[in-house]
């Protein structure tokens, strides 16, 4: 967008060089002729650059910020390589709720940020036997799997998960260094939820 000096965009210009009495056709003619300078130019097309870059840092760093998945912990929903759009202030005005697919801290600082889905919140019971996920004392439908059986890690179980954290687990359950090895997580790691997988286009989907 090009903001216009508001004089030039009237047809106005100064006075000199400019008979006293001209008619007005000719003064108008003589402005409309007038070019913008080479520096103004330059300066609207950095104030955009500026204004351009500074939108997109905001919504980068405060409303969705795009992730390339490198590992493959959440096969088959998410494949190595893919890329997904997370909403990161969705969790100011909510809470992550089981079934949840997020981005988050690495607790054990390896990366900069894993993908993993919301087991169980705050004040839930989780156990891991028979190669299946138990919560509140029953069996967890987990569709997303695939059949693959779940395996305790670490982290004796059962565990009641503290309230204010969450249990994240990847969905590709043998290939997934997650909770059950590095345990609960405070919410306030997370920095947001992958809703959208759209790189690449014959993949894109909700998640």
């Amino acid at each position: 967008m090009t903001v216009e000096n508001d004089s030039y965009e009237r047809g106005e210009i100064e006075s000199e060089g400019i008979a006293y009495g001209a008619p007005i056709e000719d003064v108008v003619a003589v402005s409309s002729d007038k070019p913008p300078s080479f520096l103004r130019w330059l300066g609207e097309l950095v104030l955009m650059v500026v204004l351009a870059f500074a939108l997109a840092s905001g919504i980068r760093t405060f409303v969705i910020q795009p992730y390339v998945i490198p590992t493959g912990s959440m096969i088959p929903t998410i494949e190595i390589g893919e890329r997904v759009l997370a909403n990161k202030f969705i969790y100011r005005f909510s809470t992550p709720k089981p079934g949840d697919i997020v981005v988050f801290d690495d607790p054990t600082g390896s990366v900069p940020t894993l993908i993993k889905r919301v087991i169980a919140v705050g004040g839930q019971t989780l156990d891991i036997r028979d190669g299946a996920v138990w919560v509140d004392g029953k069996k967890l439908n987990e569709p997303y799997t695939y059949g693959k059986l779940t395996e305790p890690g670490d982290v004796a179980m059962p565990i009641t998960i503290p309230a204010g954290q969450v249990f994240l687990m990847g969905d590709n359950r043998p290939n997934s260094h997650d909770a059950r090895y590095f345990g609960p997580q405070p919410v306030s790691i997370i920095r947001g939820q992958a809703f959208l997988r759209y790189w690449p286009l014959k993949r894109i989907a909700k998640l």
